[in-house]
């Protein structure tokens, strides 16, 4: 791959890793609850998400998802279905204003943020059909497609991890100090829980 292609490629996937999502949100909310250091599990969970992601796209599978209104459909709403759920359950959540730290990040293991980061980007049939628009700019016939889709893929996950960690999560660490009484940290939750139902509500309908 070409030094200029690439660089078109670093770009195009830090902007759409600064735009906020359901894996931003996703992020921001583990850091709020379980601490920044271990919200690093969702964000794994996330690009295991766009491996798997990107592997049907080069596989084409993505193409008859893509063209199938069915399968398209049965994966938008389970994904939205999801996300509303997600978002309910944090709206609902009652506020933990503990002082015992150790007891707080330890909350939830890692693979429950794990699985739930690979399910909120995996149940995104969008990002299947984005990844068949965005591939084939970066990928040419007279080279070596393997190593073509493994530069892409690390691009894609290495840009996708700093921006969630070095930047959501940091974001979400310096809310976190406004959340040390009950209704504010009521209220922090009320607006996640409120963000990741908006999301599932335009997954479903747009």
């Amino acid at each position: 791959m070409l030094i200029s292609t690439w660089a078109a490629l670093l770009s195009t996937c830090l902007v759409l890793s600064f735009t906020p999502g359901a894996g931003a949100i996703n992020t921001m909310t583990n850091s709020i609850n379980v601490g920044f250091v271990r919200s690093i599990w969702g964000i794994l969970g996330q690009q295991a998400a766009l491996l798997i992601q990107l592997a049907i796209v080069a596989a084409g599978l993505g193409v008859v998802i893509s063209q199938s209104p069915a399968a398209f459909a049965v994966i938008r709403y389970a994904g939205a279905a999801y996300l509303l759920y997600l978002g309910v359950r944090l709206f609902r959540r009652p506020a933990d204003t503990s002082d015992d730290t150790t007891l707080a990040l330890a909350a939830e293991p890692w693979w429950s943020m794990f699985g739930r980061g690979i399910w909120v980007n995996l149940l995104n049939p969008k990002a299947i059909v984005f990844l068949l628009a965005l591939i084939p700019g970066f990928v040419r016939a007279d080279a070596t497609l393997s190593t073509q889709y493994l530069i892409i893929g690390a691009t894609i996950v290495v840009v996708d991890i700093a921006v969630m960690w070095l930047f959501f999560a940091l974001v979400a660490r310096g809310l976190d100090r406004t959340t040390r009484n009950e209704r504010r940290q009521r209220n922090l939750n009320r607006v996640f829980g409120s963000l990741f139902i908006g999301v599932g509500v335009m997954l479903a309908l747009l």
